[in-house]
């Protein structure tokens, strides 16, 4: 079964390029029609590879940035998981989202110039740097790179009204429900099995995620197993039926 890496990298005017720096050429990576717009001419296409000047390697573990740091680039993850998350009055990290190969983190900077999150790789991880004052020029240039940008900021609204449907109107066992199909389907997007996957969050990352304690996540994977829905070997999760799950979570639409 194939597994995902990830990189985290920080803001390259906040921190020094590492050894691992590397130029990187969007027209050759297997990615390009995750995070970067398709139907681009020969011409666009080596203006977009101007763009994305590096890639950065970064552990995990590492902070690609964190709450408060200045916002100069966009970062597009080519291998590898992230988490974002805020803390909360407490004290704790509050888990508000999990990212993968193909997509995109940092727009939260964009509406005052600074990070509203952390952004930590969940695993070693490679992500490619593409400064924003650039990516303004080049979307005033070339129309499907502007609608590209609007397209993921779209995306990202969408998810957000998804987590507070999930938070707000769905139990527990909806909630890991839509979790696992939500993750597995995004895999699959990127060449994954559609019933294999490692998990790279912990059972306390996905209850933040989710607003469940963690006593509560481990009970409900326990009962899915039990039912069997999913097999559960530490990280290694199997889907053994998705209708099943897909019939929890449409539960909440009937109930």
């Amino acid at each position: 079964m194939h597994s995902i890496t990830v990189n985290s990298l920080p803001s390259d005017s906040a921190r020094p390029v590492d050894p691992h720096t590397m130029k990187v050429a969007c027209s050759n990576c297997n990615l390009r029609e995750l995070c970067m717009p398709v139907g681009l001419s020969a011409e666009e296409l080596e203006r977009v590879d101007e763009l994305v000047a590096t890639r950065r390697k970064v552990k995990r573990g590492t902070a690609l940035f964190r709450n408060g740091e200045a916002f100069n680039s966009l970062f597009a993850i080519r291998t590898g998981f992230f988490k974002t998350c805020v803390t909360a009055v407490d004290g704790r990290d509050q888990v508000t989202g999990f990212q993968m190969a193909g997509e995109i983190v940092g727009l939260d900077g964009i509406v005052s110039d600074r990070h509203t999150c952390d952004a930590v790789a969940l695993e070693d991880a490679e992500v490619c740097v593409m400064p924003f004052d650039r990516i303004g020029e080049l979307s005033r240039e070339i129309g499907a790179l502007q609608h590209h940008v609007h397209r993921i900021m779209s995306r990202e609204i969408v998810r957000e009204h998804g987590v507070m449907l999930l938070l707000g109107s769905m139990r527990a066992e909806e909630r890991l429900a839509a979790f696992l199909l939500n993750l597995v389907q995004r895999l699959h997007a990127r060449g994954f099995s559609q019933t294999e996957l490692v998990l790279r969050m912990t059972r306390e990352e996905i209850g933040s995620y989710l607003g469940l304690k963690l006593e509560t996540v481990s009970r409900t994977f326990s009962k899915f197993a039990d039912d069997g829905l999913v097999e559960v070997r530490q990280r290694h999760l199997r889907i053994i039926d998705a209708q099943a799950l897909r019939r929890i979570v449409n539960q909440q639409g009937g109930a």
